[in-house]
């Protein structure tokens, strides 16, 4: 039989007596100990607990406020919110070490997803962004442990990415936003587009209008994502030796299908926008073809986004730029 036994409270007492020396009247006492948090009487596992709970599970303090006064302890949301905020200052050194780890990778993943952030004085909520920078070389093999960086603006201006990644060096694979594009001027970021992403255009026109150029499209995708599936976790050279012999002919290929196809469609129709979005790409896309690292898609920075996308069904909106700085741990 499985049972459940409930988490519980435990009021830990430090007992610290004064002693005084008879001889000499001089007081002693056993320093306190000490704690996560100065002036604060929540220990280490509760704020582990109002953390993971917050950021793992989702639940916002105004929630989990509700579920403690239940189990019998009075918590207010704002001596919570202290907690958090002081257990973000604490854990700064760490998130400090966990950044520069990422950024030291040869490649990275980026991505950035909306924020609502509520805006004083309006009774709105204005848009920031969560920006996701993952680390992740297992499926060529890699034995470093994948890892995920998350930073706020209050804005999507491409100033942003550039400031995050101004020491990274190396293969940056991302979506077409343009605010990428001024890390790839001067060479030490090359740019690794995502395929899902152009999939995912002529895969919509299959839904919408049953296109045969679309149905086509994915299906020669589909046939490269096949390959893909075969070397997933192999080494760098063996992915590299068998892109090279089985999937750049049919990359080669597809690109030269989509330039025909192009010359045959109006150019307002949107099976032709999807061709430009891809041809545009193109020359950036196929270098996961010659280089075993690279990934064919930038589905990890997809997959470490998913924490904040659950979230903000909860949280509904972030209190402040402030708040919204504190984004959720995470491993992609």
């Amino acid at each position: 039989m499985l049972e459940y036994i409930p988490a519980s409270f435990q009021v830990i007492r430090h007992v610290r007596p004064r002693l005084c020396c008879p001889k000499c009247e001089r007081v002693v006492q056993a320093p306190a100990p000490a704690r996560p948090i100065d002036h604060s009487y929540a220990g280490p596992g509760l704020l582990a607990h109002v953390l993971t709970a917050k950021f793992c599970d989702h639940l916002p303090l105004y929630r989990q406020s509700e579920i403690y006064t239940r189990e019998g302890v009075e918590l207010d949301r704002s001596t919570m919110t202290k907690w958090v905020g002081g257990s973000s200052v604490l854990l700064d050194p760490l998130v400090q070490a966990l950044r520069r780890y990422v950024i030291s990778a040869d490649k990275l993943h980026g991505d950035d997803t909306p924020v609502p952030v509520l805006a004083p004085g309006t009774g709105k909520t204005k848009t920031g962004r969560l920006w996701t920078y993952v680390r992740d070389d297992g499926p060529s093999g890699s034995p470093q442990p994948p890892a995920v960086w998350f930073a706020y603006s209050p804005d999507r201006k491409g100033e942003h990415p550039q400031q995050h990644l101004k020491t990274f060096k190396g293969v940056l694979q991302v979506d077409a936003y343009a605010g990428f594009n001024k890390l790839y001027e001067d060479g030490t970021i090359r740019q690794a587009p995502c395929l899902a992403h152009i999939r995912r255009k002529f895969y919509d026109l299959v839904e919408a209008q049953r296109s045969p150029i679309a149905i086509e499209a994915v299906r020669r995708i589909g046939e490269l994502y096949a390959i893909e599936r075969e070397i997933r976790g192999r080494s760098p050279d063996l992915r590299q030796q068998v892109r090279q012999a089985r999937a750049k002919p049919l990359v080669d290929s597809m690109r030269q299908w989509m330039q025909q196809s192009l010359a045959s469609l109006s150019r307002k129709s949107d099976v032709a926008a999807a061709i430009r979005y891809a041809l545009a790409l193109w020359d950036a896309l196929s270098r996961y073809v010659d280089d075993g690292v690279v990934e064919i898609d930038n589905s990890a920075a997809e997959r470490a986004l998913r924490v904040v996308a659950l979230g903000r069904k909860n949280y509904l909106f972030a209190g402040s730029d402030v708040v919204a700085n504190a984004p959720p741990p995470s491993m992609p």
